[in-house]
Parts: structure tokens; C-alpha cells; sequence
């Protein structure tokens, strides 16, 4: 059994047009929504045994910030570029590529991948994740590599703005 947990990462900031995207920090909302939905994930007694993560500045402090609201380990958070822009195919490849000691695996990227990845694994329509939502993913197998389309159950797909009246 495997489970994983498709992160897009929390609003960013436009406010510096001069910026490269790859560059660009969170704004003031996805600084809020960061660590609630990290909370959600505490609440839930969710814990990875990894996280992978976008090297992009955005989705690095998206990372961090849910890995210290579920007392994951930042030092052992593994950034790549590789996440940087992945289509649904390189997510297969990443994914794929995961060693099988891992059973929960948190994946923190954007989209339009990480959304057309949580279609293709679960075989369900999902129109988009928003930002910091999190699309959580049940697999019967015992093997990463055997992540192929329509392997997975759909369990939740969770975001900060379904909360909105509560916060």
C-alpha cells in the first residue's frame, strides 16, 4: 500500500515584475496558508516518509512550512528542479522513481501538472487544485514503478479556501 500527497504549492507573489518565475516568494495569503494546511495534515496524523519538492522558491517555503507544522525534517526534504514545470509524464518518471522503502510520499509542485497528475493516477475528474491544496492518493501496490494511469484511489482533495469561514 502506498499513499501520496500531490501539493500545489501556496500563492505566490507577483510584485516584482523583475523576478524570474522560478524566483518568485509567497505573498501574504500563501504565507497564511502554508502552515493551515500543514495544521490540516497534523490534524489528520498524516506524516510522510519523504517529501520531494520543487526547487522553485515558492514551492521550497510551501515544503518547509507544512514539513514544520507536521514535525517532518526540513534538512531531509529533497528539492529538485526536476518538479520546476513537470508535466503529467515527468511526474510518472519522479514518481516512479521513488525508492519503495517509502510508503507516504509528499509531492510539493504546480500546476498545471500536479492537477493533470492527480487525473491521470486516479482516474477522476478534477478541474484544478488551487493553491496549497493537496490531493491525496491511495495505491494497492507495493512498488512506486507500478504507478501507471487509473492505479490509484482518489481519497480527498483538500484547499485553504474551503475553511474560509472558519478562519
Amino acid at each position: 500500500m502506498k499513499r501520496l500527497y500531490l501539493i500545489r504549492h501556496a500563492k505566490s507573489s507577483w510584485a516584482d515584475p523583475t523576478l524570474r518565475d522560478f524566483d518568485r516568494p509567497l505573498n501574504k495569503r500563501g504565507k497564511r496558508d502554508a502552515p493551515f494546511m500543514g495544521e490540516k495534515l497534523a490534524e489528520l496524523a498524516i506524516r510522510p516518509d519523504f517529501i520531494m519538492s520543487s526547487s522553485a522558491k515558492r514551492a521550497e517555503k510551501t515544503a518547509r512550512t507544512i514539513a514544520k507544522a507536521i514535525a517532518y525534517p526540513p534538512k531531509k526534504i529533497f528539492f529538485t528542479e526536476a518538479i520546476y514545470l513537470a508535466d503529467e509524464n515527468e511526474l510518472y518518471r519522479i514518481v516512479q522513481s521513488c525508492d519503495d522503502k517509502v510508503t507516504t510520499l509528499f509531492l510539493v509542485g504546480h500546476n498545471f501538472g500536479i492537477t493533470d497528475f492527480a487525473v491521470s493516477i486516479a482516474g477522476v475528474q478534477i478541474d484544478n487544485i488551487p493553491t496549497c491544496g493537496i490531493a491525496a492518493v491511495e495505491f494497492d501496490l507495493d512498488s512506486w514503478q507500478q504507478v501507471v494511469p487509473n492505479s490509484g484511489r482518489l481519497l480527498f482533495v483538500d484547499w485553504p479556501k474551503k475553511y474560509k469561514s472558519q478562519r
